[in-house]
């Protein structure tokens, strides 16, 4: 029953993280107070979140192929990482605790039972998963790439890059940056 509840709650996270994002978007810049100051301290964050996310799309082949290449050599979820990395530079930038407490959250109730639903797919679809899984960490990377797990054909693609559109985190991101920027002058901050 727990496990049923669990997927179940997994099926509807996936569902509801995208429309989730611009409810929370709302709130993010009702309490956003940003400052130059912490704008350019949480680009300290979001750039390396932009980065590996930008290379972690250019490595997976979605269902066609375990990636273990590139970001997934040291870490099963460098999308999410990404993800992750780019939440806390734009809490930061917001300047508020209530952003920060609201992105965990989410990252907690959303986030981690999709991984989960993630990771079950892929152990049914590809059997060197669970090798790959013994080896390779959930979300905070290695220091050093896994050497014992079979690397995938190839590098970095930029055609996956442009397939999976994810410049659209980069133009999202931009976005926002924008938004605090606007908010920083129309309140004399």
């Amino acid at each position: 029953m727990a496990d049923e509840t669990r997927l179940d709650w997994g099926k509807i996270a996936r569902r509801i993280r995208v429309p989730l994002g611009f409810v929370f978007a709302v709130l993010y810049f009702w309490l956003a107070r940003p400052t130059w100051r912490f704008l350019l301290l949480g680009a300290g964050l979001i750039l390396p979140g932009l980065l590996i996310r930008a290379l972690a799309s250019g490595h997976v082949r979605k269902n066609e192929a375990l990636a273990t290449s590139g970001p997934y050599a040291y870490t099963r979820n460098p999308l999410y990482l990404g993800s992750l990395l780019i939440g806390i530079g734009f809490a930061i930038a917001a300047r508020s605790w209530w952003v920060g407490g609201l992105i965990l959250l989410m990252f907690f109730a959303i986030y981690l039972p999709v991984i989960r639903g993630e990771e079950a797919f892929l152990s049914s679809k590809f059997p060197e998963f669970e090798e790959y899984a013994r080896c390779v960490p959930r979300m905070f990377p290695r220091l050093t790439p896994v050497s014992s797990v079979k690397e995938d054909a190839g590098g970095f693609s930029l055609p996956l890059y442009l397939q999976h559109r994810e410049y659209n985190a980069l133009i999202g991101s931009i976005a926002i940056v924008a938004g605090l920027v606007i908010k920083m002058f129309w309140f004399h901050q």
